[in-house]
């Protein structure tokens, strides 16, 4: 392997990395399903798991670009008209 392809993938997974640790704190401090303010929502989340525990697990499994996808397209199926549910990563 190339010096260059190996700093290549090191930043892609120093990416990876910060992009995932960013979730994680949303979750502890922002998010109504995981951080302080954990069921103080009035709805509460529709699916399970939430959207960013979804987001965290497709980002892990798939990688920036497929699994930042595979979030986004969650993040646009939640809103009031769905009914939610079981939606785990496949």
């Amino acid at each position: 392997m190339k010096k260059s392809e190996f700093f290549k993938i090191h930043l892609t997974y120093q990416i990876r990395f910060f992009v995932l640790k960013l979730i994680r704190i949303y979750q502890a401090t922002l998010s109504h399903d995981h951080g302080p303010r954990a069921g103080q929502s009035l709805y509460g989340c529709r699916y399970y798991p939430s959207c960013s525990e979804y987001s965290y697990q497709a980002i892990e499994k798939y990688g920036l670009i497929k699994g930042g996808l595979k979030a986004i397209w969650r993040i646009l199926r939640c809103n009031p008209f769905s009914k939610g549910g079981n939606d785990p990563l496949k």
